[in-house]
């Protein structure tokens, strides 16, 4: 993992089209701003997690269900 310290209104260019930006930081809480093409795809990682657990899930269902269609 990059390690970066940035001071507030700082920013962080990741490829030609991102950049992350440090809006404000206040005891263990930064605040940042994103800049992204509206195709990428932008997501707490919980939430990010919570979408792979239940897409694992939904999955298990597909699978049951083709099973039981075999029969």
């Amino acid at each position: 993992m990059l390690v970066l310290t940035r001071k507030n209104g700082e920013t962080i260019k990741i490829g030609d089209d991102i950049e992350i930006t440090i809006v404000s930081s206040k005891n263990d809480q930064v605040k940042i701003g994103i800049k992204a093409p509206k195709n990428i795809e932008i997501l707490r990682k919980e939430i990010y997690e919570q979408i792979q657990e239940e897409n694992q899930n939904a999955s298990k269902d597909i699978t049951a269900l083709l099973t039981n269609l075999k029969k």
